[in-house]
């Protein structure tokens, strides 16, 4: 970075309250390089991964489920706080979509590593690619494009983990 860019980072970060920094980059997530929202996604898997085993099994799709939920409530205003401190409508840096989204790809996923892992893997490629319609959600105002267009993401990997648990390719 040079002068210049890190005296526009730090006169953009004065513009959006703290929480909103913290919240949209996922605690600094969104800094990592290259590719912060794959830093953001396998964050969040590492987690998911050690704490759901602390989880009434039975429990875990809800759990998922409310955290999605959670996650993208909280994460709307704060993406709409740090996009317009920075001055783009979506920027790298925030990563609170890839949370919300690796979650919703986790709902009624049994908790075992190569699945966790083909479902970070799914909710990264659909993430990235924009499959019909996703890519038309992005065009919503501000935090709620950043926001449902991962939330998209994280359903068509959902759908694909559970035909390949559905057909045994998974377990």
């Amino acid at each position: 970075m040079t002068a210049t860019s890190t005296e526009q980072a730090s006169a953009s970060k004065a513009k959006a309250p703290e929480w909103a920094w913290v919240i949209g980059t996922f605690f600094g997530a969104g800094l990592g390089r290259p590719g912060p929202g794959t830093w953001a996604s396998v964050a969040t898997s590492l987690l998911w991964f050690g704490l759901a085993r602390f989880a009434d099994p039975i429990s875990l799709p809800l759990i998922a489920a409310i955290t999605a939920c959670v996650v993208t409530l909280i994460g709307i205003p704060a993406a709409t706080r740090v996009a317009r401190a920075l001055g783009k409508e979506d920027p790298s840096q925030v990563v609170i979509d890839e949370v919300a989204g690796q979650m919703v790809a986790f709902i009624y996923v049994p908790l075992h590593w190569h699945n966790i892992l083909a479902a970070l893997i799914l909710f990264r490629a659909f993430d990235i690619t924009k499959p019909f319609p996703i890519r038309r959600l992005e065009h919503l105002p501000e935090g709620t494009g950043i926001m449902l267009d991962d939330i998209g993401a994280g359903l068509y990997a959902l759908a694909v983990m559970q035909l390949l648990l559905h057909f045994g390719v998974l377990k």
